[in-house]
């Protein structure tokens, strides 16, 4: 069951800024890049639902989060269906993120209570996703959508939208500037942030201080 309510995820997206967007089969190393985000500062993380047993790996995960980094509010994305939504909030999720805007999973996370976020591409989804209890919207992907223009242009006639950029987000005080004067709640990033080299190394501290970065340049932001 999920600890934290879909009203303290979103108000946590929207403190911290970031989400980090990450997927291994190797529990270790997810253990040591949560650990990381969790030491520089970061407190919601989505595990992605993108290999085999990936929903074996986030139920051990979710346990050592609990444990070792308590606050970290722990989700999962690229869900796109209800039955695998259901699946992970059963191992505790505590928010699902998906790709698509698919209304049966609405009903499968609202009767639970848990947070959900759908993925958008125009001003008309997000408004549906809105009617269906979506608190915060993802848009992706985030560059090919429209980038920072699409959100400052939703944001018009739509100031009430909370929305989350996956894709084209990069730890850099130019491309977070961007999104976040145009409006967004918080932005989503992969591997841009946990990149392909800190996992190859190893190098969770270079991880920690690139979160620690990051998150100083949002809080600038606003």
């Amino acid at each position: 069951m999920a600890r934290f309510t879909r009203i303290e995820v979103a108000l946590k997206m929207k403190e911290t800024g970031i989400v980090p967007v990450f997927f291994h089969k190797d529990l270790e190393v997810c253990k040591a890049v949560v650990k990381a985000c969790y030491e520089g500062g970061l407190r919601v993380f989505e595990y992605t639902n993108r290999g085999d047993y990936a929903h074996e790996v986030f139920s051990e995960l979710n346990k050592f989060a609990e444990k070792e980094t308590p606050d970290m509010i722990m989700g999962v994305g690229s869900i796109v269906e209800p039955g695998t939504a259901s699946l992970y909030m059963q191992l505790g999720a505590n928010f699902i993120v998906s790709p698509v805007l698919n209304p049966e999973m609405a009903k499968v996370c609202n009767r639970r209570k848990v947070s959900w976020s759908p993925g958008c591409g125009s001003l008309s989804e997000i408004n549906y996703a809105e009617e269906l209890g979506a608190e915060v919207v993802k848009i992706f992907p985030g560059t090919e959508v429209g980038g920072p223009s699409f959100v400052k242009s939703v944001k018009a006639p739509h100031p009430w939208s909370s929305i989350m950029p996956t894709g084209g987000v990069s730890p850099t005080e130019e491309n977070l500037s961007a999104w976040f004067n145009a409006g967004v709640h918080c932005v989503g990033m992969g591997s841009k942030l946990i990149t392909k080299e800190i996992i190859a190394q190893k190098d969770y501290d270079t991880l920690k201080n690139k979160v620690k970065e990051a998150m100083d340049i949002v809080r600038k932001l606003r």
